[in-house]
């Protein structure tokens, strides 16, 4: 089947749940399309750090994770040279001991991992798409089928990132505004019961926040609560 363009995957994620649900798809479809593969992730660096954004049916709990602790492994490694990483059979791998026991443990004995080149990972670095197979050579007529799904769906990935991030920032945005809202409602109550200014309203405000060691935000909150309990709440006010 063939992966969705960039255009008809942002479309999706109008309609669907998120990114998730699709990338999930994407590893599915991965493992269709690579011979020999029984499991497929996604490894995306974010915050310096790295995370698996998916992973396909059957993928053995643990596998990127356990890289990911270790600071060793296949998609580490594809993740940060931006080099491909293949080990036929990890019976006879030496380059990560401490995965590789961990791999065969769980039934993997093949990995492939194929560098992603993302713009949203930090100019195409800290991506890769991790191929498992079960046994030993199992992916070695499926390494150019892997490169040929990673770079098909790589823009595809990038648009779902992007799609995500704006996402993020419209909730941040939301929070800030909400946030704002509490405080000048705080504000004004205070500017009410006191008959002060605004900004000894907002200077009283935010010692008491710094003395008792609890966010401005927080602290407005409960004083809102406890004044509409109290049948106080005055009508809001627009911000200076």
């Amino acid at each position: 089947m063939k992966p969705d363009t960039p255009d008809t995957l942002e479309q999706a994620m109008v309609r669907s749940s998120g990114l998730d649900t699709l990338l999930r798809d994407l590893t599915d479809r991965a493992v269709q399309a690579v011979p020999g593969a029984a499991a497929c992730s996604i490894t995306v660096r974010r915050a310096d750090r790295l995370l698996t954004l998916a992973g396909s049916r059957g993928l053995p709990s643990g596998l990127d994770q356990r890289q990911y602790e270790n600071g060793s492994g296949p998609c580490v490694a594809a993740a940060a040279t931006r080099t491909e990483q293949y080990a036929a059979d990890l019976a006879e791998e030496t380059r990560w001991p401490s995965y590789t026991a961990y791999a065969l443990s769980a039934g993997v004995r093949s990995v492939l991992a194929v560098p992603l080149d993302l713009d949203s990972a930090g100019g195409g670095a800290g991506a890769a798409i991790n191929l498992y197979g079960v046994e030993a050579g199992a992916l070695d007529a499926g390494r150019d089928a892997a490169r040929t799904f990673a770079a098909r769906v790589a823009e595809a990935i990038d648009a779902a990132l992007r799609i995500e991030r704006r996402r993020e920032s419209v909730a941040d945005v939301r929070t800030a505004l909400l946030s704002r809202s509490v405080i000048d409602q705080a504000i004004g109550i205070l500017m009410a019961r006191e008959r002060i200014d605004a900004r000894i309203a907002l200077d009283r405000l935010r010692r008491v926040s710094q003395d008792k060691n609890v966010k401005l935000r927080d602290l407005c909150t409960d004083l809102v609560a406890g004044a509409s309990r109290d049948g106080r709440t005055p009508s809001r006010r627009q911000s200076s």
